[in-house]
């Protein structure tokens, strides 16, 4: 028969969640980075225009 687990404690449990939000800000703000780059103009990442996209058509 299963038994009961122990209780996780609060310092474990919030440990864990403020590595989830951490890595969630991270990505948040490379999205933010790379936003800003693209509209900037000085970005070197390659993304499709509308002027390439109806060339392929």
């Amino acid at each position: 028969m299963a038994c009961p687990k122990k209780k996780t404690s609060k310092s474990k449990r919030d440990s864990r969640r403020a590595t989830w939000r951490r890595k969630a800000d991270v990505e948040a703000l490379k999205a933010i980075s790379l936003g800003k780059s693209i509209l900037s103009g000085r970005s070197n990442f390659v993304y499709p225009t509308d002027e390439e996209e109806e060339g392929e058509e």
